[in-house]
């Protein structure tokens, strides 16, 4: 090591000697003495590649500190801008906030089996109760990342929740916030969650115009709010995006209709962000990360330095490897309090938790 650090600092420093040492003659400049004498023009050949070393350091060390800077830059801006709050219930990870089954019993969830992603767009904005949930999404990333599995869960599923009978999934939110909601996803599916991701609508329009719009794939066609979508791949911006996941009543089937338009933008985004438009762009770059952070709340489990890995581990993403699913229900029912609900599938809904649990979910149908 020694030896090393010896050879390294050599690098930097020229061999210095003193004006009148060695054949006669005058000084030359900085004091170097340019005579030449006895293994003198060796000595300054030497000098002369150590001054071009250093100078070609200096200028590759330029750049690696301009993008170190900028990168530091951008981390500011994301540690700055998240907020972490209780989203998890209280006792994360405790007996309290495990999933339990139908009987109520507590489901051992593996570890290393993949990282389960809640995301819930709302309305309402961070910490505040009473608020709707609009957007359901569980999100699967396998332990490899080479895939991500988007689960959407109709608002309108007819769920057990926990303390408060049985209800809309949405209900979950008003009544607890994404707490209560995490348990009660918890048990429908017997699996963990492992963070939230909570972010309003208008971030969902910001972040769309930071990346310069996204293309999303439509499949039913509507108008409404002043927009027209066709079917086929449509170049929305942050304004119109906003229209096609907030319609509902003009789709086929309401709120299941909704929830697969809002898998196809969210994937839509996912792509454009991980692409090489955003990525090696900076002033793009950065417009995303301001618009993504200064919208979005997350666990208090969930730092910077896991979110900035995980999106690293990701970015090789092709469209391909995104897959869509609709939460299981056999159809369409009436609460006894007369309200409209999706009936759950129990039988399915217990196969998707296995294959969650069991990171298969490649092989779920």
């Amino acid at each position: 090591m020694d030896g090393t650090r010896e050879r390294d600092t050599d690098l930097f420093e020229s061999e210095q000697v003193p004006a009148g040492d060695g054949a006669s003659g005058g000084s030359g400049r900085d004091g170097w003495d340019d005579t030449p004498s006895v293994g003198g023009s060796g000595r300054r050949e030497k000098r002369r590649n150590r001054k071009v070393l250093v100078a070609a350091l200096v200028l590759l060390l330029v750049p690696v500190l301009a993008v170190g800077g900028y990168l530091a830059w951008l981390n500011h801006i994301v540690t700055n801008n998240v907020k972490q709050e209780l989203l998890l219930p209280d006792d994360a990870g405790g007996a309290g906030s495990q999933p339990t089954d139908k009987n109520g019993n507590v489901v051992v969830q593996p570890a290393g089996n993949g990282t389960n992603y809640l995301i819930v767009g709302s309305d309402a904005g961070p910490g505040r109760v009473g608020g709707r949930s609009d957007v359901m999404v569980l999100a699967h990333v396998p332990a490899d990342h080479s895939t991500v599995t988007l689960i959407h869960f109709p608002r309108d599923l007819y769920v057990s929740i926990p303390g408060n009978g049985k209800n809309k999934l949405n209900a979950a939110y008003a009544f607890g916030g994404p707490p209560l909601l995490v348990k009660t996803m918890q048990n429908l599916l017997g699996v963990s969650v492992d963070h939230v991701a909570l972010i309003d609508f208008e971030g969902f329009k910001s972040m769309t115009d930071a990346v310069g719009g996204v293309d999303v794939n439509v499949e039913e066609a509507s108008t409404g709010d002043g927009k027209v979508f066709t079917e086929g791949v449509q170049h929305m911006d942050g304004e119109t995006a906003l229209v096609f996941v907030r319609q509902r009543k003009q789709l086929s089937e309401g709120d299941i209709s909704r929830g697969q338009r809002q898998l196809a933008f969210i994937k839509a985004l996912m792509l454009k962000t991980l692409s090489k438009d955003v990525l090696t762009n900076p002033l793009r770059l950065k417009d995303f990360l301001e618009a993504a952070t200064t919208n979005l709340t997350v666990d208090q489990k969930l730092d910077v330095g896991t979110m900035r890995s995980e999106a690293l581990a990701m970015r090789d993403l092709r469209g391909g490897d995104i897959r869509f699913i609709t939460a299981p229900f056999t159809g369409f029912g009436t609460s006894p309090a007369g309200a409209s609900i999706d009936i759950v599938d129990e039988v399915k809904m217990a196969d998707l938790g296995e294959a969650i649990r069991n990171d298969e979910l490649n092989a779920y149908k």
